[in-house]
């Protein structure tokens, strides 16, 4: 991993290129990211760099008569130590120049330019209880009268010998809501001034998903 960064999804748009073709991007703000930590291989065995994203405010209630915060004192004294304020999201990086990197120091969206080639991961939306067309894009049956079969999972293996249903039968169940990644989708503006990243296509997760933009494995 050469350069990353994270950010926010705002949503879907379309923009116009030099020839006055419409482009479908998605719109993803992602403001300067703090380096909080430096792993080096004399500590931890590997180098990488914990970056913080997204500001938090500190929120206090009362429990069971105790006044509690939302922040946990172990995390205090982390972001108190690396002299930030304290994100709402931590992350490891695991890039090829991270000792150049300082505790304290901002990664903007600049790192990235029009026209690159970038893989952004992130958390894709939740489908509950689906079916195994939906779930794996299978195929149906005929839905004409005398048809017995039109939307069943298909046949579950022989009665007699096997006698059994084979590990890995695509099945109905529960749909989406995981980790995945989409892969060499083009960088088509950056904007330093609003911290806002236009990349062609679609992106996993909802409207104000966290993900993470990173250089291409396909380059």
């Amino acid at each position: 991993m050469k350069k990353a960064i994270l950010g926010r999804k705002i949503g879907m748009t379309q923009v116009f290129d030099s020839t006055g073709r419409a482009v479908p991007v998605t719109v993803i703000e992602a403001t300067p990211n703090v380096v909080v930590q430096k792993k080096t291989v004399e500590n931890e065995g590997y180098e990488a760099i914990q970056v913080g994203y997204g500001d938090v405010k500190e929120k206090l209630k009362k429990v069971q008569g105790k006044v509690v915060s939302n922040i946990t004192k172990p995390m205090k004294g982390h972001f108190k130590k690396a002299g930030v304020d304290v994100k709402k999201y931590l992350r490891e990086f695991k890039l090829e120049d991270a000792s150049a990197f300082e505790v304290g120091q901002e990664i903007k969206v600049d790192v990235f330019a029009e026209g690159e080639r970038v893989d952004i991961s992130g958390f894709s939306k939740g489908k509950g209880t689906a079916g195994t067309i939906k779930r794996y894009n299978g195929k149906r049956g005929r839905m004409t009268h005398g048809s017995k079969f039109h939307r069943a999972p298909g046949s579950m293996g022989a009665s007699s010998d096997p006698s059994r249903t084979f590990p890995g039968k695509k099945l109905p169940g529960h749909m989406g809501a995981e980790n995945c990644t989409v892969q060499n989708l083009e960088v088509v503006r950056v904007d330093l001034e609003k911290n806002v990243i236009l990349v062609k296509g679609g992106v996993p997760g909802i409207r104000g998903a966290l993900v993470m933009i990173k250089n291409t494995v396909k380059a």
